[in-house]
């Protein structure tokens, strides 16, 4: 299922004015903190001069002085301008202290009262300058603000260099901003300090630049809008902007496949270069933005004769950019092409089309174009159309499926079999697949305006529930048209009836209901012959089954995984590759359902179902969690939210494990920020399932926070609420161990032994060897916590090896802590190391602080070994995101052909990466990596 919102980051990672320069800003500030000067550079409207003014804004409050310019090109001939912006306003306070000829000629030059240049008083002039700017640094810090450096007159920016080289120690902080259009900006650190850091500033991300359009009142855009406004813009936030103004302006946007409106702003920016053409050049340019790929064989074949030529020209005027290899035909920006499209006449697109309808190599190109070329209806080429969909919906592309779609739908005659509805629920179905979901729903209820077809309403009802998620609460209304727009049809009940099946678990939080719903449903899908919903409804029920505990789950799961098999859900999230990987992972066998999970997270990135996709990269990540490799839990969990945010689906579901991964091995504070905000989304949803997992990760974290209160708080909702579910499997949430520990650690040791063996009766049924495990983790505290410290102990290193054989190393490597916690209470030796080392290996940065801490206080000793141990694991964070990746596969054991499996690469790629692992470490082997693991100095 889905989930339709944007996940935000927490409030105080996001100021308003830099959104998506979160880092950089940090970087900056951090910059200036220290005494250095910061050079913004970056292309126009990319956003320099907002996080200048942002930057400027933060540090003020540390300045006594801030001095700003801003110079225009218009006014860049005039000499002295900045200088006079800059020093004008603080002439009569710094005068007194210069010497006469300083004072003369700096005067001179800012009030234009005499003939003074750097000519003729150029010494006097630069010690001025100089003299100036330590005057008023005596006084305290001064920070200097200079935007559109490229535009300072070339008198003021020699003034400030010669200032800047020789400032030295003086608290003079320079703050600018340049643009630059991929020319070096190296020249502009000339009128800079020595320590500049030069920070560049490249496009948003769409995630980032939908969030700018939100928090600029361009609200409620359907996310497949919000890609074609980053498409366009390059994720240029000032070129997005307009594009979301004109959006908002526009009475009728655009269909879906149609171009933005590209306001005039934009166009007068981009095309003023274009009147140097010709217009057989500029006929060019148009082919060439009608193009999905072109490059210079294709206009060629598309009947421009002087191709060559005239993209030539365009380079020359900067409309193209000059590739290094290869014909490839690519637009400077994307907003030229944009532009030029938008510009064109109705009828010269066409020709465009019709040209490249017969050029193109690509059977896919050519029905795009060969619609684009047409006007009205055609039976023709409507099924041209249909069959290009299909091929772009077996090669994993159903972005480009439902677009075509959409396209024969409007070439389909209305008496046509199959008809333009059929193709435009077609097109919902693949908009869903690919992560479109508002697309879906805006298709779905166009059809539902307008069609009396039984088979077309439920199929368009359909596409409405799935497209809101799991805020199912909010479409109950549809449920009830539903049934009754499917009549007696066995088929179209079955589809009902599973979606009904979710609406049990979702919105009611009832599993039995649930499970009754889907089995119902696979019985009407087995009489009607629908194969596919079959599947579906089995997949559900065996996972509702396996969560309850229910004995006929691993039977239920063998009939969903009988053939004849549909491919599309068996590789879904949704269907019995998913419960399977589910049943394995709750059973402890972790290997095979790594290597189950990695199959499928494969198959969907192949077919681009991009909401799987989101889902089995959280899973894996569970399984590497579990696993003990915090580290790539935290890179997948991290990529699986990132995809979440960006297409609005499934993000509840992949933050509540975002937050258990940052908790096990990255920053508490911001996976407790993840994880309540994950609680409240899920109320707000009305999602029983959801509400629960994200109490329990909030429980998690807070444990590890040290808030034993407010883990018990939080982990008591979820038995509560897991009771009324009538969840009974502990290995579904596994947070029965933490609330048993968190209530020894707040003085309830006979509420956590009722845990402990409520809890116990339910895993000895299952066979939930790791939940045992845990549970006598939990039960050595409550004896400890009675004083039986040896039984405990002894328990404690039972509890240790039984984790180890399970492959559990996060769990293994707490109970090492428990032990070593409860060995300070000892007589005799007591050492930390062993924790450490465990939890160094599982890269569980929070928990070996914990222990940091722990020997700190009981050892004071040994703490200048402890706090030495963690070393070698951070010089990891200075690698890049695949390098870190597989220096802790290494660290983990795995071979080259291990983790190229794992990371999807191939064996060269992992060769490659670690011989930049070597030099980064100052290391020569991997055995040098697996001592870093175990906390040794490479010798």
């Amino acid at each position: 299922m889905t989930v339709q919102r944007d996940f935000k980051e927490p409030a105080r990672c996001r100021p308003d004015l830099v959104i998506g320069r979160e880092e950089l800003f940090s970087t900056a500030r951090d910059q200036l903190g220290r005494g250095g000067s910061v050079l913004l550079h970056g292309p126009a409207g990319i956003g320099k001069s907002t996080v200048l003014r942002a930057l400027a804004a933060d540090y003020a409050a540390a300045a006594r002085t801030v001095l700003r310019c801003s110079a225009t090109e218009s006014e860049s001939h005039l000499p002295f301008l900045a200088l006079a912006d800059l020093l004008g306003l603080v002439l009569d306070d710094v005068s007194d202290r210069l010497p006469p000829a300083q004072r003369t000629a700096l005067e001179s030059a800012l009030t234009g009262r005499g003939e003074s240049t750097l000519q003729r008083d150029g010494l006097a002039l630069r010690l001025a300058v100089l003299s100036a700017l330590r005057a008023l640094a005596a006084d305290g810090p001064v920070l200097l603000v200079a935007d559109d450096v490229q535009w300072l007159d070339p008198a003021s920016a020699e003034l400030l260099g010669f200032a800047a080289r020789r400032l030295g120690d003086t608290p003079v902080r320079m703050l600018c901003a340049v643009r630059t259009e991929g020319q070096e900006y190296d020249r502009h650190l000339r009128a800079a300090p020595p320590d500049t850091l030069a920070l560049h500033l490249g496009p948003l991300s769409r995630a980032q630049v939908s969030a700018l359009l939100d928090h600029r009142g361009y609200t409620g855009l359907p996310r497949s809008t919000v890609r074609d406004i980053h498409r366009t813009s390059g994720g240029n936030p000032l070129f997005a902007l307009e594009l979301g103004r004109a959006l908002a302006e526009n009475p009728t946007p655009p269909r879906p496949g149609e171009p933005l409106p590209v306001p005039t702003s934009l166009r007068a920016l981009v095309l003023s270069r274009l009147e140097m053409l010709s217009d057989d050049a500029r006929r060019t340019l148009l082919v060439a933005s009608a193009g999905a790929r072109p490059n210079l064989a294709l206009l060629l074949a598309a009947g421009r004769e002087n191709a060559e030529a005239d993209t030539a020209r365009a380079a020359e005027l900067g409309l193209l950019a000059t590739e290094t290899e290869g014909p490839a035909v690519r637009f400077a920006h994307p907003l030229i092409s944009a532009a030029l499209y938008a510009e064109a006449p109705a009828h010269e697109r066409r020709a465009a089309h019709a040209a490249l309808s017969t050029a193109a190599s690509d059977p896919i190109e050519r029905a795009r174009h060969l619609a684009l070329a047409t006007t009205g209806t055609d039976p023709g080429v409507a099924a041209r159309l249909a069959g290009a969909a299909a091929l772009a919906r077996d090669r994993g592309a159903p972005s480009v499926a439902a677009s075509l779609g959409l396209l024969a739908a409007r070439r389909t005659p209305a008496d046509s079999v199959p008809g333009p509805d059929e193709r435009r629920l077609q097109a919902a179905e693949d908009s869903i697949t690919a992560g479109e979901v508002d697309l879906a729903r805006d298709i779905a209820r166009e059809v539902l305006t307008r069609t009396t077809v039984p088979a077309n309403r439920v199929r368009a009802w359909m596409v409405v529930i799935e497209s809101a998620g799991q805020a199912l609460g909010e479409v109950d209304a549809v449920f009830p048209q539903a049934l009754a727009d499917a009549g007696d049809d066995a088929g179209l009940l079955a589809l009902v009836h599973y979606q009904l099946a979710w609406r049990a678990l979702v919105v009611e939080g009832d599993f039995a209901e649930g499970r009754e719903e889907a089995a119902h449903a696979a019985d009407l899908a087995a009489r009607s012959g629908a194969r596919r919903t079959e599947l579906l409804a089995l997949a559900f029920q065996a996972q509702a089954e396996t969560l309850m505990g229910h004995p006929e789950a691993p039977a239920t799961i063998k009939r969903a995984l009988k053939e004849p098999q549909d491919p599309q859900v068996a590789c879904h999230h949704n269907g019995a590759g998913s419960t399977r990987f589910r049943w394995l992972l709750m059973s402890d066998e972790l290997p095979e359902a790594r290597r189950t999970v990695t199959s499928l997270l494969r198959e969907v990135r192949r077919r681009g179902m991009v909401e799987s996709e989101v889902h089995f990269l959280r899973m894996l990540a569970e399984t590497e969690l579990r696993s003990g490799h915090c580290g790539r839990a935290l890179d997948l969990a991290r990529e699986s939210l990132r995809l979440a945010r960006d297409s609005g689906i499934g993000e509840v579901a992949s933050a509540v494990f975002a937050s258990l991964a940052e908790a096990s091995g990255g920053s508490v504070d911001h996976a407790l920020a993840l994880a309540r905000e994950a609680v409240e989304h899920a109320e707000e949803d009305g999602d029983q399932i959801y509400v629960s997992r994200a109490l329990a990760t909030l429980g998690y974290v807070q444990w590890v926070a040290g808030d034993a209160h407010g883990a018990v708080r939080s982990l008591r909702r979820v038995r509560d609420l897991e009771q009324a579910l009538g969840v009974t499997d502990p290995a579904r949430g596994r947070w029965h161990g933490d609330l048993a520990e968190a209530l020894v650690r707040i003085g309830e040791p006979a509420e956590a032994q009722d845990v402990i063996d409520e809890t116990r009766e339910q895993a000895l049924r299952l066979g939930r060897e790791s939940v045992l495990a845990v549970l006598d983790r939990a039960e050595a505290l409550v004896r400890a916590a009675r004083g039986e410290h040896e039984a405990a102990l002894v328990q404690l290193t039972s509890v240790q090896d039984r984790l180890a054989k399970l492959g559990c190393g996060l769990e293994e490597a707490r109970a090492a802590f428990e032990a070593a916690r409860l060995r300070t209470r000892l007589p005799g030796p007591t050492s930390f190391d062993e924790a450490a080392r465990l939890f160094r290996r599982c890269r569980a940065l929070p928990w070996l602080r914990q222990v940091e801490a722990a020997a700190a206080a009981g050892a004071p000793e040994r703490p200048a070994v402890a706090a030495a141990a963690p070393a070698p694991l951070d010089a990891l964070e200075g690698l890049a995101a695949m390098e870190r990746q597989v220096a802790a596969l290494v660290m983990e054991g795995a071979t080259n052909r291990e983790i190229a499996g794992r990371l999807f690469i191939s064996v060269k790629t992992v060769e490659a990466t670690l011989t930049r692992v070597y030099r980064k470490l100052g290391i020569r082997s991997r055995v040098d990596i697996v001592r870093l693991a175990a906390g040794r100095h490479a010798q």
